[in-house]
């Protein structure tokens, strides 16, 4: 179902068409083709709903001036159609529409129809789309940059689906390549210290306590069995072991994070397939790769790189940068028609490279979408929480959940732009305060919900809305919450296209903010029975919206706080 606010918008569009055209067949305009003009809100309230300019795109085919020509086309408007109460001529010739108020009470019917499902689009079309975030090395625990992909690319891949988009999401394990050698490096140093052994740790090792753990859960299982055998064969059982006990544990706590993945894919299948070998030998037949200095490269500057980039090591072994390039051309070739990763802003330099080997391979480099994500900062008792992954020394995402709570953390890591850098207070978070954004938005669910309560407990329930007359929704707090429920499906549709779920965290915040003027000025349970049943559908609607705003964010709506 198209919703109230695209209804409204599409009338006011084709009114305009109607107009230029009549003012062309009465010979008041002269062009050959409209322009393709935009119909906007304003960001200034007092310049109206909607505003077009399509006066300004005329100027050279009527040969006018464009405020003369938004004066030709308001005059021919049907204002009937358009549901405007009154039309201005802004600025260099702007045409501004301001709307009856009626036109927002449309929004209440469809709220109740489509209840959990309103503000689902079909902007999507079914289209294919891969969402592949956190990817985090399996070779320890998930931080605060896994967590923040983590709440961004599940909530971006709601969005997509509320929007009408077939949606994968997909976890990439990395476990392949330099990082998973110095993992079993790791590994068997540890192992040989605690059964004392006096070895060196490896300069480039991990060196959390998880991997004490997992080394001292080896010793409880198999005791010293390991220690005289040849270390390439030590290594390899330690490898998996522990990759085996990793990913479980990374799995579980995104489960407890409310992150659920379609595909797990293992890096090294590409090894194991000749996947790797076979995008080499494609990149040689057409002409992309040379050598030099014993390595294999590949011609990325001829798409704009920098410099041109290793794909395989003077010593025969392939590079992260060759794997991912097979991984890409494997999700193109399983059929997704948007490809989207969550990456941190340390891979800037990786963007372009990629984009152009999947250029070099013959796919098209804009189908290939990569949101980069700013550093986190923890914040506790007013100052920054010092953390160093290499040391092994970092809050990890169990513990963030532990200390503030799952809901909190998922809000907060969707909140800002992922351009953008998030200064995460933790103190803040953990509060029950109208400061905390994320209890100001339950705590708004949970005051109607409260109202429907007191309604129960009444022997009453909510009149559908067939019953009730909303042309009593006349203060402005009930205006401006109706045309924020009105706004709902269209945000959802911009977040989920321009890949911006903050979008979402802000869209509910401002909903509460409505809500909670509103109840501070205004009673539901009034006097005026008509009154009460209009506002109570109002604030049910509230309840429904908030929620599904909460949910999309994997963030709960309580019904008591």
């Amino acid at each position: 179902m198209q919703s109230v606010l695209e209804t409204v918008k599409n009338n006011i569009i084709k009114a305009i068409e109607q107009a230029a055209y009549k003012a062309r067949d009465e010979e008041k305009l002269s062009f050959d083709t409209l322009p393709a003009f935009v119909l906007e809100v304003p960001r200034e309230k007092e310049h109206g709903d909607f505003a077009t300019n399509i006066a300004m795109l005329l100027t050279r085919q009527a040969k006018m001036a464009p405020r003369q020509i938004a004066g030709i086309i308001v005059e021919g408007i049907n204002t009937e159609d358009a549901r405007t109460a009154r039309i201005e001529i802004a600025g260099p010739g702007f045409i501004n529409f301001f709307l009856e108020n009626t036109w927002v009470y449309d929004v209440l019917p469809q709220v109740e129809t489509e209840g959990d499902h309103y503000g689902d689009t079909n902007t999507g079309q079914g289209k294919k789309v891969q969402v592949e975030f956190v990817s985090a090395n399996p070779t320890g625990l998930l931080h605060m940059g896994n967590a923040r992909g983590a709440a961004l690319g599940d909530t971006m891949a709601a969005l997509m689906e509320a929007a009408g988009f077939k949606v994968t999401r997909e976890f990439y394990i990395n476990d392949a390549g330099n990082q998973i050698e110095n993992f079993g490096k790791s590994l068997e140093a540890r192992y040989l210290q605690l059964l004392g052994r006096d070895v060196p740790f490896p300069e480039d090792g991990y060196h959390g306590a998880d991997i004490i753990d997992t080394v001292r859960g080896i010793i409880e299982k198999h005791g010293d069995r390991y220690l005289d055998m040849e270390s390439s064969l030590r290594r390899e059982f330690f490898i998996k072991y522990a990759l085996e006990e990793k990913i479980g544990a990374i799995r579980d706590t995104l489960y407890k994070f409310g992150v659920e993945y379609d595909v797990w894919f293992s890096e090294q299948s590409l090894h194991e397939s000749g996947a790797i070998d076979a995008v080499l030998d494609q990149l040689r037949e057409k002409g992309y790769l040379y050598e030099n200095d014993g390595a294999l490269w590949l011609k990325t500057t001829e798409f704009g790189d920098e410099k041109d980039e290793v794909l395989v090591r003077s010593n025969g072994i392939p590079t992260y940068f060759a794997a991912d390039i097979a991984y890409h051309k494997n999700k193109f070739d399983r059929g997704f028609e948007w490809v989207i990763n969550i990456w941190g802003a340390d891979h800037h330099g990786h963007v372009k490279r990629l984009k152009g080997a999947m250029q070099a391979l013959g796919y098209d480099p804009d189908k290939l979408d990569i949101v980069l994500m700013q550093l986190v900062r923890l914040f506790k008792g007013g100052e920054i929480i010092r953390m160093s992954k290499r040391s092994g020394e970092f809050i990890t995402l169990d513990d963030l959940m532990t200390d503030v709570g799952r809901d909190a953390a998922r809000y907060f890591f969707v909140m800002r732009s992922a351009d953008s850098h998030l200064d995460f207070d933790m103190d803040l978070a953990r509060s029950q305060s109208t400061e905390n954004p994320v209890y100001y938005i339950q705590y708004a669910h949970a005051r109607i919900s409260s109202i429907l309560r007191q309604l129960e407990e009444r022997g009453e329930a909510v009149p559908h809305t067939g019953e009730c007359d909303f042309s009593l929704l006349q203060e402005q707090a009930e205006l401006d919450l109706l045309r924020k429920l009105a706004d709902f499906p269209v945000e959802i549709s911009e977040a989920a296209v321009n890949l911006e779920p903050h979008r979402i965290a802000r869209y509910a915040h401002e909903l509460a903010g409505l809500f909670h003027s509103f109840y501070n000025s205004h009673r539901v349970m009034v006097e005026d029975r008509e009154l009460q049943k209009a506002r109570l559908v109002l604030v049910k609607s509230v309840k429904t919206v908030v929620r599904r705003a909460l949910n999309l964010m994997g963030v709960t709506a309580p019904e008591s706080m």
